[in-house]
């Protein structure tokens, strides 16, 4: 099986909510997911002060649909909304 790269977008409820901690945790929940591995996030000008993370990373095709990791980030306090915007499989 060959690996896929996929990009998750994450929401917070509010311009207020510590997107360090949230980060962290998204890491963590990523990690038990996806094994450990490269993981890339940034932070995106929404509006009005309030920044999205697209955090981009490297999983086994294996592992199918990204809709169970994105079940486990939605439980995280302070986020929104997330949803997978990106799955491309990697070359090389």
């Amino acid at each position: 099986m060959a690996n896929v790269v996929a990009t998750i977008k994450m929401m917070p409820s509010s311009p207020d909510v510590n997107l360090e901690e949230v980060t962290a945790k998204a890491k963590k929940k990523i990690s038990d997911f996806a094994g450990e591995g490269d993981v890339k996030v940034e932070e995106q000008p929404v509006a009005f002060g309030l920044k999205s993370l697209n955090i981009t990373f490297v999983m086994d095709e294996s592992k199918g649909s990204t809709e169970i990791l994105e079940d486990e980030l939605k439980d995280i306090e302070g986020v929104q909304s997330v949803q997978t915007t990106d799955v491309r499989r990697a070359v090389g």
